[in-house]
């Protein structure tokens, strides 16, 4: 079966029920979900569903694998009246976004403190879910431009 065609196994099934639990209970709910148009992460989003109001949802092949340049690309396109954002993509891109966001590798020390940049330094799990506040509009994204809010990984979770 191609990688695209690839259904989200028993493990992303539970993992995203767990997740849907905590962004539920911590009331997260994006304005805008992009989401690649791989199986397993139009599969996950349904897990997801349903949110408090319809956020709008753009699947897009961009997305699909995409590098960090690509995703900065992405979230740079959203509009400046777009307050919350939704990536649902795939690794390494996600990880190596996150990282960016945090300017890791640009020496911004000061965002990098705390447990969760630590741990998300480690590594980016499938189902995790990483909150970043910007400190400018879309458009104006940059390296080093957000502040990791928190990161979750499903095994952080109690199993639903």
């Amino acid at each position: 079966m191609p990688d695209h065609a690839r259904p989200l196994n028993l493990r992303g099934r539970q993992a995203a029920a767990a997740m849907r639990q905590a962004i539920t209970t911590l009331e997260l709910c994006p304005d805008l979900v992009l989401v690649s148009t791989a199986r397993r992460t139009r599969e996950t989003l349904a897990a997801l569903e349903p949110w408090p109001h319809d956020p709008k949802i753009t699947e897009t092949d961009d997305l699909y694998l995409a590098s960090v340049a690509a995703l900065m690309d992405a979230l740079r396109e959203v509009g400046d009246g777009v307050r919350s954002v939704m990536l649902v993509g795939h690794n390494p891109g996600l990880h190596e976004l996150a990282l960016t966001l945090l300017g890791a590798d640009s020496g911004h020390a000061a965002r990098l403190s705390g447990s969760d940049a630590r741990r998300l330094m480690d590594g980016y799990p499938s189902g995790a879910l990483a909150e970043f506040a910007l400190s400018s509009a879309w458009s104006g994204l940059a390296p080093g431009g957000a502040k990791l809010v928190r990161f979750l990984c499903p095994r952080d979770l109690p199993p639903i």
